[in-house]
């Protein structure tokens, strides 16, 4: 199959299948609008929270740690996304195609040099400090 029997492959199995979806994601919504309950009970407005009555806001303010573990995580899901489809193509790449991840590691790895470097993979308390102040309490009181 050359590229001119790629560009003359008929639209319309893709356009009767957009349709085919839509049509039953209407039909499921119309369906669900007319059987579904119109019940007002206590607990409607409740969150739902697996039988257990909700103390408090859930207006918490998390640290900025938190979010940096899901950057790195989203990063590095990434990273193993691109690495693993170049090894599936890797006898159709050939060098061109290992030099480029080669850079790609490369540059991964420069990365998490500086946000380790940085701090960004520090979750916990500083030991440092913490044995800082191991060897305060443990000075004998004059």
């Amino acid at each position: 199959m050359d590229a001119s029997e790629v560009n003359n492959a008929p639209l319309w199995p893709l356009l009767v299948y957009g349709a085919i979806v839509l049509s039953l994601v209407g039909a499921i919504l119309a369906i669900s609008f007319v059987l579904g309950q119109r019940g007002k009970g206590r607990a409607v407005n409740e969150p739902y929270e697996g039988g257990i009555v909700s103390e408090g806001s859930a207006r918490i303010r998390f640290s900025s740690q938190f979010y940096m573990v899901a950057m790195l995580f989203v990063i590095f899901d990434v990273e193993t996304v691109f690495i693993l489809s170049w090894a599936i193509a890797f006898r159709e790449l050939g060098w061109y195609g290992y030099a480029g991840v080669a850079v790609f590691m490369v540059m991964l790895v420069v990365v998490l040099i500086y946000e380790w470097r940085m701090g960004a993979l520090d979750f916990g308390p500083d030991g440092k400090k913490i044995l800082a102040a191991y060897k305060r309490m443990q000075k004998p009181a004059v």
